[in-house]
């Protein structure tokens, strides 16, 4: 899962991030609603995390110039405004979903993986290639019913080659899926990822091979 954060606290934006990226979470971070719009431009997003209260500016008011740029993703407010009167012009303005502070990250997680089963309610929440599963709304990687045990970002290369089984999956969808915008990525990176998690599924006995599609990308698929 990406988002983007949209606070400008920092210590709560520290917290966020930390707490999110333990929980497989690539998260873009913007302080003011300025970045926040730039930012949306840039990346494909699964939700929006935004504050109210911001800077340059009414949260609520960065929604439709998202819409008006058709970036679709749905919009989840996180702030400390929790009046009735607040949630209501929160959700009338076009968020998704109304979090109140304090609150609890399990929750803002919940609530996360349920827009998102939302956005794609028309796909399955789970891809099987080979004897692999994996499980979209947990973020797990499974052969014979046992979780894999893998690092954050290998976990999340899967993840999108799985979305796009016997398809080629290009280098930039790829480093897009798995860096946050500020990542340093190393010009082998990804290339090192890849032949981790060749081995990993080799011995777990996956079924399943990633081809490397020259000056393209990567094509995940059942081994015949």
């Amino acid at each position: 899962m990406r988002i983007l954060l949209v606070e400008d606290e920092p210590e709560m934006a520290s917290t966020l991030l930390a707490a999110l990226k333990r929980r497989q979470v690539v998260v873009d971070h913007a302080p003011n609603l300025a970045d926040a719009l730039a930012i949306a431009e840039l990346g494909t997003y699964d939700a929006i995390v935004l504050d109210r209260r911001l800077p340059d500016g009414e949260g609520l008011d960065l929604i439709p110039k998202l819409r008006a740029m058709r970036i679709t993703a749905p919009v989840l407010m996180l702030t400390a405004l929790g009046a009735l009167d607040d949630r209501v012009a929160g959700l009338d303005a076009g968020a998704d979903d109304y979090l109140t502070k304090p609150f609890a990250v399990e929750e803002l997680m919940a609530r996360l993986r349920a827009l998102r089963r939302r956005a794609v309610v028309s796909q399955a929440n789970h891809a099987i290639v080979g004897q692999l599963t994996f499980d979209f709304e947990h973020c797990e990687a499974l052969v014979s019913e046992k979780v894999l045990d893998l690092p954050r970002r290998e976990l999340l290369v899967l993840e999108a080659l799985m979305r796009r089984p016997e398809r080629t999956v290009l280098r930039a969808t790829l480093e897009e899926h798995v860096y946050a915008l500020g990542d340093e990525i190393g010009s082998n990176a990804l290339d090192a990822h890849m032949s981790r998690l060749r081995r990993k599924l080799d011995e777990a006995d996956a079924g399943v091979e990633i081809r490397a599609i020259r000056n393209l990308g990567y094509l995940l698929r059942a081994v015949e």
